[in-house]
C-alpha cells in the first residue's frame, strides 16, 4: 500500500477541488492548490534542475516530437476558457506524454494578468498556475516551452519601440526570476509570430523596419534573461523569424543575438492551401508533387540555420485543420512530421481543441488518436 503524508489542509483543499474535477481554479487572488503525488510515484523534483554543459544543437537532438496546448493560457482574455477548452490540467498534460509527446509547448498570453505601466508587475497566482503545468511536464519527462504569444502590445515599429522594449524586458525578467531554478528542460521562446498586425506584408516578410525592431527585442530580451543569474545564464532560448514564417525576407533578415545558446522557430504550415485556408483551398493531400514541395520547403529552413549558421530549429507549429479529411490529415501528419525529424527539426503540432484540435479537453480523450498516432509513430 502506498502511504501518504497528508495534512489536514491537504485533505481540505482535495474535497474543496474535487468538484472541478482536478482542474486547476481560475482565482486571481489565491494561487491554485498543487495536485498532490504518491510519494513512491514521485518522480525528480522538476525545480530542482542543472543546465547541463550541453550545446543548443545536443538539446534539440533529444526533444523528439511535440504538442501545443493552443487556446488556453494563450487566450486574450483574464477567463482562460471564454475560447471553448476548459483550463489545463495534469490529465491533459499526462493524455499528451502517454501518446508519446515528449516535448510540451505552453502558449502564453500575458497582457489580461500584467499591468500596462511601470514596473509591469505580472500578477503571481497567473505565474503560479502555470508553473503548475510546466511542472506537470517536466515531471513527466518532457521538455517545456513557455512564450509570449497573443500579447498585442507588442508592436514592431518604431513609434511604439520604446514602451515595447520596457515592457517586453520586464516580462521577461519577472519570468526568468520565477522560473531560473528550473533546469534545461524548461525552454523559453522570446516571441511567438512577432508582426505589424494588419499590415500589407503581415504574413509574407514584413518590413525592414518591422524586422529590426524585432531583432531589437530578441537582444533585449535575451540580455534579461541572462541578467537574472543562476540557470538562466545558460538557459536555452528560442528566437522567432518575423511572424515566426519562412519568408525569405523574415529568414535572411532574421540577426541572432550574439549568445551561443539559441535556438530558431520557425512555423511552417505549408502548404496552407490544405492546411488552413478555407474559400479556394483543398482538404486532399498526398501527391508526389506535393510532398516534394513540402520536402523542399523542408530543406530551404534547414539550408538557412542547420547549414549556413549551424543554430538548431524548432518548427514551433504546423498542424492541418480539420475538413472532414481524416485520411489525409493522417497522411499529411506522418510525413511532415517524418521529414522534419529526418532534418534534424524538433516538429510542434498545433492542437487548440478546436478546428486543429487532436485531443477532447472536455472528454479527456483523443478526438483524433489516428493524427496523433502517425505522428509520434513518424518521430520513431
Amino acid at each position: 500500500m502506498i502511504k501518504l503524508k497528508v495534512s489536514f489542509w491537504i485533505v481540505l483543499a482535495l474535497l474543496l477541488s474535487s468538484c472541478e474535477g482536478g482542474e486547476m481554479i481560475d482565482n486571481t487572488t489565491t494561487p491554485p492548490v498543487q495536485e498532490v503525488i504518491p510519494e513512491e510515484e514521485t518522480k525528480d523534483e522538476p525545480t530542482a534542475g542543472v543546465i547541463r554543459d550541453i550545446s543548443s544543437m545536443e538539446l534539440v537532438s533529444e526533444m523528439g516530437v511535440g504538442w501545443n496546448l493552443g487556446n488556453a493560457f494563450d487566450v486574450q482574455s483574464k477567463d482562460k476558457t471564454v475560447w471553448g477548452n476548459p483550463l489545463p490540467s495534469s490529465t491533459q498534460i499526462r493524455a499528451a506524454k502517454d501518446m508519446g509527446f515528449t516535448t510540451l509547448r505552453i502558449p502564453i498570453t500575458w497582457e489580461f494578468h500584467q499591468e500596462d505601466r511601470d514596473p509591469y508587475t505580472i500578477e503571481t497566482p497567473y505565474l503560479g498556475r502555470i508553473k503548475l503545468i510546466v511542472e506537470e511536464g517536466l515531471r513527466n519527462n518532457m521538455h517545456v516551452i513557455i512564450n509570449t504569444h497573443h500579447d498585442e502590445w507588442i508592436i514592431p515599429t518604431n513609434e511604439d519601440a520604446d514602451v515595447v522594449k520596457a515592457r517586453l524586458t520586464s516580462l521577461w525578467t519577472q519570468v526568468a526570476t520565477y522560473f531560473k531554478d528550473y533546469g534545461d528542460r524548461l525552454i523559453f521562446e522570446i516571441l511567438n509570430e512577432p508582426r505589424l498586425r494588419g499590415s500589407a506584408k503581415e504574413w509574407s516578410g514584413g518590413t525592414a523596419e518591422g524586422r529590426q525592431i524585432i531583432n531589437e527585442l530578441h537582444q533585449l530580451s535575451v540580455d534579461a534573461i541572462r541578467a537574472t543569474g543562476d540557470n538562466n545564464s545558460k538557459r536555452h532560448i528560442m528566437v522567432s523569424t518575423y511572424a515566426a514564417s519562412s519568408h525569405p525576407d523574415a529568414m535572411n533578415e532574421l540577426v541572432i543575438p550574439d549568445d551561443p545558446n539559441i535556438i530558431v522557430s520557425v512555423h511552417s504550415y505549408f502548404p496552407w492551401s490544405f492546411c488552413g485556408q478555407d474559400s479556394g483551398g483543398t482538404n486532399i493531400w498526398g501527391s508526389d508533387e506535393e510532398k516534394s514541395a513540402l520536402d523542399a520547403e523542408l530543406d530551404r529552413i534547414k539550408e538557412r540555420w542547420v547549414i549556413q549558421e549551424n543554430r538548431p530549429i524548432i518548427l514551433g507549429e504546423y498542424g492541418s485543420k480539420d475538413k472532414n479529411n481524416l485520411s489525409a490529415r493522417v497522411e499529411y501528419g506522418a510525413y511532415y512530421t517524418k521529414s522534419a525529424v529526418a532534418r534534424g527539426m524538433v516538429p510542434i503540432i498545433w492542437d487548440d481543441g478546436g478546428d486543429f484540435g487532436l485531443y477532447d479537453r472536455h472528454a479527456m480523450s483523443w478526438k483524433y488518436p489516428e493524427i496523433a498516432e502517425a505522428v509520434v509513430n513518424a518521430a520513431q
